[in-house]
Order: structure tokens, then sequence, then C-alpha cells
């Protein structure tokens, strides 16, 4: 496969586990609208693509009760839930091997980009990343197109194939071929191996380990 120098990095679901952070901030907003979601397993859908279209999609709610929702979800989110997130095993390993490799890394979230940021200092992994490109406080650039497209700006001696996307979810891998790059959809965050396959992901790898093989 192509050795790629400049790889992006999805957050949630790729480089941490987010699980109990992210569905508690639903939990709370939802409860913040009197709407009861006991089970965190249910909420899980949340993670990974950008928290309006969550919102929409699961609530079927309206651009009010949707602002409404995102900004009940931060009020926990910036205090709690921001914390309540673990690294993936062989992560730190995965990314100082790279770097040794002198391959150019980026994080490419939905997730706002102060806020990823945060998480990147909090787990000491931040000095890997040449760039951090997420979503605007304001729900602008928040599609994970409009998100690779300002990443690949940064690069523009760069050719296509020297990038590759790589996240666990079709909101990566769609935004990777949107703007005519490769993509790993990783197997062992919260998109299962049918939806990375029929998103066309150019590789899947089941494990961080076969991740680092793979690039």
């Amino acid at each position: 496969m192509t050795a790629y120098s400049t790889i992006l990095f999805d957050l949630d679901g790729t480089l941490t586990d987010p699980k109990v952070g992210i569905t508690k901030s639903v939990q709370y907003a939802l409860s913040r609208l009197g709407i009861d979601a006991p089970d965190l397993d249910a909420l899980t859908p949340f993670i990974g693509p950008p928290l309006h279209i969550a919102f929409q999609q699961q609530y079927h709610f309206n651009f009010t009760q949707t602002q409404l929702a995102v900004q009940y979800y931060r009020e926990y989110f910036s205090v709690h839930g921001i914390y309540e997130n673990v690294l993936y095993q062989g992560i730190p390993q995965l990314l100082t091997s790279l770097k040794e490799n002198s391959r150019n890394l980026i994080v490419a979230t939905s997730k706002p980009t102060a806020f990823a940021q945060q998480i990147l200092c909090h787990f000491g992994i931040d000095q890997f990343f040449d760039q951090v490109v997420g979503s605007n406080l304001d729900g602008t650039r928040s599609a994970k197109t409009e998100i690779v497209a300002c990443a690949l700006r940064q690069y523009p001696q760069l050719p296509s194939t020297d990038f590759v996307m790589v996240g666990d979810r079709e909101h990566d891998i769609i935004g990777a071929t949107s703007n005519g790059i490769d993509s790993i959809g990783v197997g062992y965050g919260y998109g299962s191996r049918e939806e990375l396959s029929r998103a066309n992901a150019t590789y899947i790898a089941d494990t961080v380990e076969h991740l680092r093989k793979l690039l």
C-alpha cells in the first residue's frame, strides 16, 4: 500500500474511547429537555456524527430544540464529560512510531477544535500533532467533508495520494472520498465493519496493531 506522508486521525472512537463522557452529556441534555434516557448504551449513536445532526436524527428535534440540546450537552461536557474518556491501548506507541518515521499527523474531528485540543493535552499526546482541525463552536464546519478539506489546505504542495483519513464511522470515510483521498476504517471504534465497507473504506483495520502495520 501507499506510504502516506500525512495522516488525518478522527478523535472519538479512533484515538480515544469517549463513550462515558459523550453518552452522559447527551443524557444530561435530554434530561434538561424533559426526556428520560437511562440506558447509556442506547446513546452510542451520538459518537461520531456532528452533534446537531445526531440530535435531529435520533430525536427528531426541530432547530430550537437542537440548539438547546447542544447548549445543555456542552454544559456537562465542558466540565465533566471531556475527561470521562480513555485512550485506546497502543495509541501513544502508534503515534510515536509515526513521528519517528517523519509523518505529518493531523486530528480531523467533528468535535469543536477547542475541546479536541483540551483532550489531546489531557492525555499528553498533543505534541504528536501538527494540526488540529475541528468544528467551530457556532456549529459551522461540522461536516467531516469540510473538516478534511480544511486539513488538506494546510499542505497545498502535497498530492492527494500522500493523504489518508483514519476513522471509525462512515462520516470519516465519506469525508475522505469526497476530497479524493484514501481512508482506513478502524473496526475497534463505534462503526461496524459493515458500515465501513458500505462507505467504501480503502482499508479496514480491526485493531490498533493492525492499523500500525497498515501505516
